[in-house]
């Protein structure tokens, strides 16, 4: 088998697994936030979005930690996890992580209007409340690249498309 006949399998291949990114990604309302601080201290959160294009947008308190960080740091990871109470095996739940940076939306510009109004679709009357406070702000998360993990062997390396680039490994976890 040539090098473009395995390229063009592993494509094949990864196409059903890239509906599977768009299904984990949809159904969910919100992600897991990891972020560092300025002195590196790394903080964990979640918070409710909304995806316009390839862009994930959160609208956060800076009275919040994670937000301070987001906004001095610039970088974030995002997980996006199957239900704990939805998994077949603890140990291999389905997920995603994204590496990615952020940006600041201004206020009442048109993207802020969009994006506003989407979040009101999706996550209720409790937006158009926390919109208006002078502390929330409008975080664009863009994704870089990122994993995908659907069981014990079965991990990938993606893109910021949030589409399947490679398989991570070609071996299997070893027995002791």
């Amino acid at each position: 088998m040539n090098h473009s006949q395995n390229l063009e399998d592993s494509k094949r291949q990864a196409q059903p697994l890239d509906s599977k990114i768009k299904e984990l990604v949809q159904k969910s309302k919100s992600f897991i936030l990891a972020t560092l601080d300025a002195e590196g201290t790394p903080n964990s959160s979640y918070a409710p979005f909304v995806q316009v294009e390839n862009t994930f947008y959160i609208l956060v308190s800076f009275l919040a930690k994670h937000t301070q960080n987001l906004v001095e740091g610039k970088k974030t990871s995002i997980m996006f996890i199957e239900d704990e109470c939805a998994t077949k095996q603890i140990y291999a739940r389905e997920r995603l992580t994204i590496d990615a940076y952020t940006s600041q939306v201004e206020r009442n510009c048109e993207i802020w209007n969009t994006v506003v109004s989407q979040l009101k679709e999706t996550h209720g009357k409790v937006v158009e409340v926390i919109s208006e406070m002078n502390d929330f702000i409008l975080i664009g998360i863009h994704p870089v690249k990122g994993s995908y993990v659907n069981g014990f062997g079965s991990a990938y390396f993606v893109d910021e498309n949030l589409e399947i680039s490679q398989h991570r490994n070609n071996q299997n976890h070893q027995a002791k």
